[in-house]
């Protein structure tokens, strides 16, 4: 089928964006993580101490949905919350949580590594500072 679409830079992106979630995010749930508790373990892995505001505001994360899914890494006994000050509290990772951000990070290296050797090679270069560009 003739597809005048791919002539647009934001319907290839948004295509490969999909492709590429979706098929990471089947690897992650293999070690029970969606992709945002994936982000979230990682931000708080180095950011020990970050409020949970500051993971919503860098992830873009609504409020409202940032609760729940910090709910659900507590209950999974992956992420801990301590008093900061007198009104805020930080979010630490847990032993099981650095366990789960480990699985984390090898599940997602080898998705990267996999991804990146899909793009011609004078390509690969350029490929991160391009899409830098486009949400920057």
């Amino acid at each position: 089928m003739n597809d005048p679409l791919t002539a647009f830079p934001g319907y290839s992106l948004r295509r490969a964006a999909h492709a590429s979630s979706s098929e990471l995010a089947n690897r992650l749930a293999a070690i029970g993580l969606r992709q945002s508790d994936a982000s979230v373990l990682m931000l708080i892995g180095a950011n020990p101490s970050a409020t949970a505001s500051a993971l919503g505001r860098h992830l873009a994360i609504q409020r409202a949905n940032m609760v729940p899914l910090l709910k659900r890494l507590e209950d999974a006994g992956l992420i801990e919350r301590a008093p900061i000050d007198g009104k805020s509290q930080g979010l630490a990772l847990t032993e099981a949580g650095q366990d789960r951000l480990a699985q984390a990070r090898q599940t997602i290296e080898s998705f990267e590594e996999e991804l990146f050797l899909r793009i011609p090679a004078e390509h690969r270069e350029h490929l991160l500072p391009a899409l830098e560009a486009i949400w920057r």
